[in-house]
């Protein structure tokens, strides 16, 4: 489960901004949108969060910060010596940067929250820290920062963080996390932190999912199932899925390929299955009838491909970020799948759902509570800036938030110029 996430000096995000997925105080949509975390009593958290803005104003630079830091987690402790991390700083002011950037997340994992960062150049890891709530009382486990005169780290492991602490500290290459070193070397306490970033935070970009992950999900027949209840209650009008796969050969690529790549493509895909995918609909006399799955729409196949995914994250409680949700999607579909995270019903574990979309049609207080509502816009340095809705303090219930936005009132607009092309002869 997601608290908060903050992000600094990356890409088009100069200054620290903070998205927040804690409930403010108003009561709108509580049984829905909302959840109380068994371990966090005294803290109430929302089911989903939604990002509008221009293009280019930075929505995406958001989710891939996000992308960046779970990348790192996972990634850096299988670093050679001066392979650089993926790091890219605000280019356009000079004091960012050389400067490292920053991310941090606090989330719950296995029933307890911890909040933990690092900042980083492409170069090293500059700082890293962790802190965890225990019976909700801060410990904090680790810490380390670069002395700069010396580009040596100061290190402070604290005694609630048990294990090799020493051996780990010395394992860490400078441009590796140590959360990800310990981890890798078996320290079974950080797992629950390194294991939510790599299982329980998902996150999709504009192009979505493949087939592949929906057609996987439908080799357990109780899956299957579900998929097809998902479909059917988007009114795809599928009556059914015939899905079969087979082992990656040299008949999948194209007979112009040369030989010696074919080889080298089939050693690399000898494991993977390929999936045949048709779709069945039902004619006007009743029988049925097989689609190949590149007949079908471009929306419902997008559809298709998100729902292996979308299932998963609502059956384990998991949390999703996604970028352009409203792409090659029917405004209906696009409130169909945000309402899958606010039942209790679809949503018995609190997952979460975080997407950027510029579909307005679900911009209103019967979807969304106002704290649920986000804008990034870009100011006149070209930094972006993230705010909520509940800035602007809206009437509840009253307000038409879609008329509202589309008026500017929040800002998150693009600002349109007329078209003049220079040297034209207008006489």
């Amino acid at each position: 489960m997601l608290i908060q996430f903050s992000v600094k000096n990356w890409r088009s995000i100069r200054d620290e901004q903070t998205l927040t997925m804690v409930k403010a105080k108003s009561d709108e949509l509580e049984e829905s949108n909302t959840f109380v975390p068994e371990s966090i009593s005294n803290t109430s958290l929302l089911r989903s969060a939604v990002i509008y803005g221009a293009n280019a104003a930075g929505k995406s630079n958001l989710i891939s910060a996000l992308r960046t830091m779970k990348s790192v987690v996972l990634d850096s402790a299988g670093k050679q010596p001066g392979d650089e991390l993926p790091i890219t700083s605000f280019r356009l002011d000079n004091e960012t940067l050389n400067a490292p950037s920053e991310f941090e997340a606090i989330f719950i994992a296995e029933g307890v929250k911890y909040q933990y960062g690092f900042t980083a150049t492409s170069g090293q890891v500059h700082e890293e820290w962790l802190i965890a709530y225990p019976n909700n009382r801060a410990q904090k486990w680790f810490a380390r920062a670069l002395d700069l005169s010396t580009n040596v780290h100061e290190w402070q492991l604290g005694s609630a963080l048990t294990g090799q602490k020493q051996l780990w500290m010395e394992s860490t290459r400078p441009n590796a996390l140590f959360l990800s070193t310990a981890t890798q070397l078996n320290s079974q306490q950080l797992k629950p932190v390194y294991d939510w970033f790599k299982s329980s935070l998902r996150i999709s970009g504009v192009s979505g999912w493949t087939p592949t992950y929906t057609a996987q999900t439908c080799d357990k027949p109780d899956r299957r199932v579900k998929v097809l209840d998902f479909l059917k209650a988007a009114d795809l009008d599928i009556k059914d899925l015939n899905i079969t796969s087979e082992k990656y050969t040299a008949n999948h690529l194209p007979e112009s390929f040369p030989e010696e790549m074919k080889k080298t493509f089939v050693e690399k895909m000898k494991d993977t299955l390929m999936y045949d995918i048709k779709t069945v609909h039902e004619n006007a006399q009743g029988d049925l009838v097989e689609f190949d799955f590149h007949e079908e729409s471009d929306g419902t196949r997008k559809l298709f491909s998100f729902a292996g995914p979308w299932l998963d994250v609502l059956n384990e409680g998991r949390v999703l970020f996604v970028d352009e949700l409203h792409d090659n999607l029917h405004p209906k579909l696009v409130n169909f799948l945000v309402s899958l995270f606010h039942s209790e019903k679809t949503n018995p574990k609190n997952a979460q759902l975080v997407f950027t979309t510029h579909e307005t049609s679900i911009l209103n207080q019967d979807v969304f509570r106002r704290d649920q509502i986000w804008f990034c816009e870009k100011e006149k340095d070209q930094s972006t800036r993230l705010y909520p809705l509940t800035d602007f303090s809206p009437r509840k219930g009253r307000e038409n938030l879609e008329s509202a936005y589309l008026a500017g009132r929040y800002g998150a607009l693009p600002y349109i110029r007329n078209l003049i092309f220079k040297g034209s002869n207008n006489g």
